[in-house]
C-alpha cells in the first residue's frame, strides 16, 4: 500500500503522541515535531506508510532517548487481555464453527493500537467481531490452506493482541511460527510481549528483525525472509503488516479491523470494518 496526502497529518499526530509518551519535556516534544515537520517534506507517496513510521519512530527516540515509550501501556493491555482470555476460550468452545470464531476473536484483538488515535472497550469489540458481519470474509479458503499447511507463518501485530491471536494458534491444529518486531515501536509486539501473552506456549517465536511498524521485508532478518519465502500459509495481522505486504504475492490472509478511513478506501470496505482478506 502507498503513502496517502491524508497520512502525512496522521504521522505527525502519532509522533505527537508518542513524544508525550516518552518525555514531559516540551522543549523536546518540540524539537521532536518541528523535526518530523521537515521530514514530512521529503516522504515519498510510493513508499508504504509502515516505512516512513519507521523513520519517524526512529527520531522519536533519537531525540527523547526513550526507545519503547509506550511500554507501560503494552504491558498493561497485555495484563487486560489475559484476563479475558478465558472468556474468549469460552467463546470459541460454545460456537458451532470453532475456527471460524477464534478468526473473529482474533480480529477483535485488532483494536489495540496506540497508532489511531482512539478509545476501544475491549468487550465490546469482541461482541461486534463475533456478531458483526464481515466485509470481506475469505473463509473457505482460509480453512482449505490451513487444513493442508505443513506449518503456518503468523505475523504478529500490537501487544495484549498477542493474547487474541493465542487463541485462534489454538484452534489451528499446525505447528506455527509466531513473528514479532525485533525492537519497540508504537505498541508493537516483540519477544518480550509475545511471552507475557502466553504464545511461546502455542507457537515458536522469532523475531522478523525489523524495527518498523510492520513488516517491511527490505528490512527483515535472513533467517525471516527463508522462512516467508518457504511459508504454504502466512497470517497477518493489523493494519502496519497490511500496509507493508499488500502487494505481496505470497499466499497471506490479512485479519484486521479497519481503524483508518484510508487503509478502508485501500482495501474497499467502511472504517470499523472487519476483514479476512486472501491476495
Amino acid at each position: 500500500m502507498r503513502t496517502y496526502l491524508d497520512c502525512l497529518p496522521c504521522f505527525l499526530s502519532q509522533a505527537l503522541r508518542a513524544a508525550r509518551n516518552a518525555t514531559r519535556d516540551e522543549a523536546m516534544i518540540k524539537r521532536v515535531l518541528d523535526e518530523v515537520g521537515r521530514m514530512l517534506a521529503d516522504i515519498p507517496l510510493e513508499s508504504t506508510p509502515p516505512e516512513s513510521g519507521r523513520r519517524i519512530y526512529q527520531k522519536v527516540a533519537e531525540i527523547t532517548g526513550n526507545r519503547d515509550p509506550f511500554r507501560e501501556a503494552k504491558e498493561e493491555s497485555t495484563r487486560e487481555a489475559l484476563v479475558l482470555y478465558p472468556f474468549l476460550k469460552e467463546r470459541v468452545e460454545a460456537s458451532q464453527d470453532r475456527l471460524a470464531t477464534a478468526v473473529r476473536v482474533a480480529i477483535a484483538g485488532n483494536v489495540i493500537d496506540f497508532g489511531p488515535n482512539r478509545a476501544f472497550d475491549l468487550r465490546e469489540e469482541i461482541d461486534a467481531a463475533i456478531e458483526k458481519e464481515a466485509a470481506i470474509w475469505d473463509y473457505p479458503s482460509f480453512r482449505e490452506a490451513v487444513g493442508e499447511a505443513d506449518e503456518i507463518l503468523y505475523l504478529g501485530d500490537n501487544a495484549g493482541e498477542c493474547v487474541f491471536d493465542r487463541v485462534l494458534i489454538e484452534e489451528l491444529n499446525r505447528p506455527v511460527i509466531y513473528a514479532v518486531r525485533e525492537v519497540p515501536v508504537i505498541n508493537d509486539a516483540t519477544r518480550e510481549d509475545a511471552v507475557a501473552a502466553g504464545v511461546d506456549k502455542a507457537a515458536r517465536i522469532i523475531s522478523s528483525g525489523t524495527d518498523a511498524p510492520g513488516t517491511i521485508l527490505g528490512t527483515c532478518s535472513s533467517e525471516f525472509k527463508e522462512i516467508y519465502q518457504q511459508a504454504g500459509c502466512i497470517i497477518s495481522k493489523g493494519q502496519g503488516n497490511y500496509e507493508a505486504l499488500s502487494n505481496e504475492t505470497r499466499p497471506i490472509f490479512f485479519l484486521l479491523k479497519t481503524k483508518c478511513r484510508v487503509i478502508a478506501d485501500d482495501i474497499g470496505v467502511c472504517e470499523g470494518d472487519i476483514v479476512l482478506k486472501k491476495i
